[in-house]
């Protein structure tokens, strides 16, 4: 005892706060997020999260979180660290520039794409969402083997069923592809010539689906791989 006092009382836990003192030292207090705090949210998150979701932990409007984002990135833009986002979801990752130190770090060779998985994986990024059926009336030839092993390198994800006969699996690209090609978003795809253009169109169907000047206004969330299909 000290003064009559117990010692443990006058000593405060890092992280706590006195009662009816407001939000723990250092905290975000709930209605608020700043530009260090997402930082820090989505480096710890195991995952990429939705605007929706960080504004719920938040407790903000879809405003604000809109512009602690746009904060964020331009603050990230010449750092080691990057934002990207694909349709709702935002992540963090490693600047496109220092992929052959890290891979060098963690033993890792580049990509290896053959001919046919670079035609089919440009057909799914200019095309999305698009079924194995246009890709193959695109390509002329099957493209099952193909698709499959390019969703298990993750370059291009399931982003649900088309409303057709049949309900085909729809493709897309995500956040490994856009990561492994350093863009930030689907946006920053390169324009295409007329004539490679052209050579995406479904034979069967439309023209291109998706271009570098314009992106789908609610693009699909991928399926829950758990999912049964």
């Amino acid at each position: 005892m000290i003064g009559g006092e117990d010692r443990d009382a006058a000593v405060e836990l890092p992280g706590t706060a006195h009662e009816g003192s407001g939000s723990p030292n250092g905290d975000t207090p709930p209605g608020t997020l700043t530009e260090t705090a997402l930082e820090a949210l989505l480096f710890v998150a195991e995952r990429p999260l939705s605007r929706r979701e960080i504004a719920t932990l938040a407790g903000v409007d879809r405003a604000t979180v809109d512009a602690r984002l746009g904060d964020l990135e331009v603050s990230l833009s010449r750092r080691g660290i990057r934002l990207i986002a694909s349709g709702e979801k935002v992540e963090l990752v490693t600047a496109h520039e220092a992929g052959g130190l890290i891979a060098r770090y963690i033993g890792a060779d580049a990509i290896q794409l053959s001919n046919a998985a670079l035609e089919t994986l440009a057909i799914v990024a200019y095309r999305q969402p698009v079924t194995r059926a246009v890709v193959e009336r695109i390509r002329g030839v099957d493209s099952d083997y193909t698709l499959r092993s390019l969703l298990h390198r993750r370059l291009i994800v399931e982003l649900g069923r088309a409303e057709t006969p049949g309900r085909p699996y729809l493709y897309g690209t995500g956040f490994d592809f856009l990561e492994r090609f350093g863009l930030a978003t689907l946006d920053e795809l390169p324009p295409l010539d007329a004539t490679v253009a052209a050579g995406l169109v479904d034979p069967d169907g439309a023209g291109l689906a998706w271009g570098a000047d314009a992106a789908p206004e609610n693009p699909a969330e991928p399926e829950d791989p758990a999912a049964p299909r």
